[in-house]
């Protein structure tokens, strides 16, 4: 009776013991969380409940399970079992409580400066982002290491493994050399400022938002919904673009071919109106200006000024399709044609021909068939 007693009480015990532990912690973290609405902290702690109760339900029967002499012939296999599970489960609870200390230390950073210098907030969102990774990756190792520890084999071989050290590290540094690099590169770009999260960036060709940075792999969002993966080292040897960087503010390029009878001041004023029209235009500048000539036409550019990159692609866009519409209804003759065919005049040589002989020719040519 003895024998199914004990095990029962001590097992039953430890069960019973730890869920009213984490009620009785779980009820004073939902209390913290209702009292205090400015931080996330009790929240994100109260997420790390079941690894909090797998801690306690481990660590007590594993100081108690030889009292109980739950499976006396297996007594070795239990306790080490017990202590991979009371190991693992505290490496689970370590990264949980680091990960919501870390992620409350950038809320309570970003609440207060977003507004006012929102480019070193996505820097310090992908810092956080690495150190969660790091401790993670650290935490994760540890464990392991501390779990193959528990075995005798792997106590005994561990005088071999680290006179061998030496050896294995160079071995693995040249295979690895490519990942390695890559985890650089990747504590460079969050701790040198080169590229963060949420910046515009244009990368061999694609335009797009960088979503996530890793140690190894960077990813970008493009304006079309596809992800582009890349390796991080590749923004730490070649060259790329980052709309981002400094100030968000930024100046767009409108071009157009046009022919050389375009009227450029009735433009400028037209240029002026659909930007006042257009939301996304900062106010700060415009102009209009004639950038290149050729023998048929003329390449006219236009300047618009926007907050940030997604503005500036939309003032660009709406100048471009309002101005050519514009053209198209009220100075036909400004758009580029064939010189071969007759040319619309301008409203003021209308009824007036030019004495160009190419010209007659072709109306000669035309009247005779």
């Amino acid at each position: 009776m003895d024998d199914v007693l004990r095990p029962l009480i001590v097992v039953g015990g430890s069960v019973v013991l730890t869920l009213l532990i984490g009620w009785a912690t779980d009820l004073l973290l939902r209390k913290a969380d209702e009292r205090h609405h400015e931080t996330p902290l009790w929240g994100l702690l109260r997420r790390a409940r079941v690894a909090y109760q797998l801690v306690i339900c481990a660590a007590l029967l594993r100081g108690s399970y030889e009292e109980a002499r739950v499976l006396p012939d297996h007594e070795v296999g239990v306790g080490r079992f017990l202590s991979l599970v009371l190991i693992g489960s505290a490496a689970w609870l370590a990264v949980r409580i680091a990960l919501a200390v870390v992620e409350t230390s950038y809320t309570r950073y970003a609440s207060t400066h977003r507004e006012r210098d929102p480019a070193r907030v996505r820097r310090v969102r992908t810092q956080v982002t690495l150190i969660q990774r790091v401790v993670t990756a650290v935490v994760g190792v540890v464990a392991v290491a501390a779990m193959l520890l528990t075995f005798p084999a792997m106590r005994a071989a561990g005088a071999s493994l680290l006179a061998s050290a030496g050896i294995l590290g160079i071995v693995a540094g040249v295979a690895a050399q490519s990942t390695l690099g890559n985890m650089f590169a990747g504590l460079q770009i969050a701790f040198g400022d080169m590229v963060r999260i949420g910046d515009t960036v244009t990368v061999d060709g694609e335009w797009g938002t960088v979503e996530e940075i890793t140690l190894t792999f960077l990813t970008v969002r493009t304006w079309d919904e596809r992800r582009i993966t890349m390796p991080v080292s590749y923004f730490t040897s070649k060259p790329f673009e980052n709309w981002s960087r400094g100030t968000p503010q930024m100046t767009g390029i409108v071009l157009w071919h046009l022919d050389h009878s375009a009227p450029l001041d009735a433009m400028r004023d037209k240029l002026r109106d659909i930007l006042r029209e257009c939301p996304a235009w900062d106010g700060r500048t415009y102009n209009l200006t004639v950038t290149d000539s050729t023998p048929s036409t003329m390449e006219v550019r236009a300047l618009a000024t926007a907050k940030d990159a997604d503005d500036i692609w939309t003032v660009r866009v709406t100048v471009r399709e309002e101005m050519i519409r514009w053209l198209a209804a009220e100075h036909p003759y400004a758009l580029p044609r064939v010189n071969a065919a007759d040319a619309v005049l301008p409203p003021h040589l209308n009824g007036h021909r030019p004495g160009i002989p190419g010209a007659r020719r072709v109306h000669q040519h035309q009247r005779e068939h």
